[in-house]
């Protein structure tokens, strides 16, 4: 009887046979290493869960944990202790608002905010347009002395801006904390708003032009609108940093009508003792603004921060 002949790899690719691929579990596919497949939970090299969530979950902890104690002695009647505000107290909010006198400082605050956004917007929006579509010489020198200016503290700014202030009659007014903030948010702006008009293609305007549209009414119809998401940044910016800054509603005002939130929250805490339900109360009428502000634009604020991030 007759042993058939076997026959080696060799022949068979010889005789036409397809040969195993290495996909398919052929001979070369050990000497190829393949790499690690990731599964729902992970997998070879991938994170796991819990290497995930520990670390929010104690930076959600570490950051709300405040808020809470906030909200506990705000809501909580004087006097009972816990962790649970119960029974619910609204006393707190009618002593800030009725005796301390926290509506006048809430519209003051409002009134700076406001004007403030209004005219850090309207500026930066017409130099930011100028430095991104027009070439002139010092355009670069003006870009990096912009950008130098952000290297300056408020605090070294002080006592030139006062004397500033004294000649112009203007301390003590809403209107010197409008024209600080101003001052202090346009250079940011500025290079924010040119990014974003960078990233909008000359061709819309020039065909506009072509359509018998000027200059003027080109931007204001095709350029501006698509600007909407980096002009909500800016004006985001220029009134939370309005709303939340204490050092220059300290130093230019003197009177107690004229003082904003944050001078406010300060003018509550005594020399022998504060009221700590009355002080929680106004920190959470405070902090209402910017939190409903940033819930309302946290879609327009990431979509205009990442379009002005690069050139498209």
């Amino acid at each position: 009887m007759s042993r058939r002949p076997t026959m080696t790899l060799d022949d068979e690719r010889a005789a036409g046979a397809p040969a195993a691929s290495p996909a398919d579990g052929g001979p070369d596919e050990p000497a190829r290493r393949r790499p690690a497949r990731r599964g729902r939970r992970g997998g070879a090299g991938g994170p796991r869960k819990w290497e995930i969530y520990l670390p929010l979950g104690l930076y959600l902890a570490f950051t709300l944990i405040p808020f809470y104690w906030m909200l506990l002695y705000a809501f909580r009647p004087a006097g009972r202790t816990g962790f649970l505000p119960w029974p619910l107290t609204f006393e707190h909010f009618s002593t800030v608002w009725n005796s301390v006198g926290f509506g006048v400082y809430f519209q003051n605050s409002l009134k700076v905010g406001v004007v403030a956004l209004i005219t850090t917007t309207v500026i930066a929006l017409a130099g930011g347009y100028a430095l991104a579509r027009y070439r002139f010489r010092g355009r670069t020198l003006f870009l990096v002395a912009m950008l130098c200016t952000q290297f300056i503290p408020g605090a070294m700014m002080l006592i030139p801006l006062f004397e500033i202030f004294r000649e112009l009659q203007l301390v003590n007014s809403l209107w010197s904390l409008v024209i600080a903030e101003t001052v202090f948010q346009l250079p940011l702006s500025l290079i924010l708003i040119s990014g974003f008009v960078r990233n909008v293609p000359v061709e819309l305007e020039e065909a506009a032009w072509v359509d018998g549209c000027s200059r003027l009414r080109g931007f204001l119809t095709v350029v501006l609108p698509l600007l909407r998401p980096g002009l909500v940044a800016v004006g985001s910016f220029a009134f939370i940093h309005s709303w939340n800054n204490f050092l220059f509603a300290l130093m230019f005002l003197s009177e107690q009508e004229k003082y904003t939130v944050p001078v406010g929250l300060n003018y509550m805490i005594g020399e022998y003792g504060a009221d700590f339900g009355a002080l929680a109360a106004g920190g959470v009428v405070a902090a209402l603004p910017v939190v409903l502000v940033f819930a309302v634009i946290q879609r327009y604020l990431v979509q205009g921060l990442s379009a002005g991030a690069v050139k498209g």
